[in-house]
């Protein structure tokens, strides 16, 4: 769903720099864990640079903890990590075609309208890549914003599977075994089962219940 109303309105109409101007886009791409949302992206940007596209790869809370975009199946590529005080329309500007944004979940959701004033005042293409939701099942707000303002959403198809079988959608955080309901909506983990706070994709029903295999 397109909101133009919404879009932040700090910057005067600019003509395209470098990216497709009027055809520029921003996608997000959503998925829970494991559907290979980094992957994606790492293979995106490989992609664009191969044609000859100027691009930068954001990322922020990686489970690397660095500034690095990082897969689990392997493959790793140095990022700009996102912080709060960093305003990506600065960052890309009048220098890149196109932005690889991973764990776009975990922006703010200024970056989230800076994105979208690249798109459309400076033609920079936007690839957008992250979690919908929190451990909760509530909504992420810069996801939901870029739910709100992308020109095109896609659920990844890569299916992943909760321990009975049916298909996960829901990332749950577990902590001592069990499934936490309240805390801070980011806490870095991953989904080793040896961690002391981990994550599990699990389907509506055994999230709902606390169901662990």
């Amino acid at each position: 769903m397109k909101n133009d109303s919404a879009l932040a309105t700090t910057h005067s109409p600019l003509p395209g720099l470098g990216g497709n101007g009027p055809g520029a886009r921003l996608t997000f791409y959503w998925g829970p864990m494991d559907c290979g949302k980094s992957t994606l992206a790492l293979q995106m940007h490989h992609n664009h640079g191969r044609q000859g596209r100027r691009g930068l790869v954001l990322t922020r809370n990686d489970r690397s903890l660095g500034p690095k975009v990082t897969t689990r199946i392997g493959l790793a590529q140095d990022a700009i990590e996102v912080t709060d005080d960093l305003n990506l329309w600065d960052l890309a500007y009048g220098k890149v075609d196109y932005l690889i944004c991973d764990e776009a979940c975990f922006y703010t959701v200024d970056h989230v309208e800076q994105l979208a004033d690249l798109v459309d005042r400076a033609g920079v293409d936007v690839f957008a890549f992250g979690l919908a939701s929190d451990f909760r099942s509530r909504l992420f707000p810069a996801s939901q914003r870029l739910f709100e303002l992308a020109d095109e959403v896609h659920r990844l198809q890569v299916e992943v599977l909760c321990w009975c079988g049916r298909r996960g959608h829901l990332n749950a955080r577990i902590v001592d075994g069990q499934i936490a309901r309240a805390g801070e909506q980011v806490v870095i983990g991953d989904t080793a089962s040896h961690a002391e706070v981990r994550y599990q994709v699990l389907c509506r029903r055994h999230h709902r219940s606390g169901t662990l295999d």
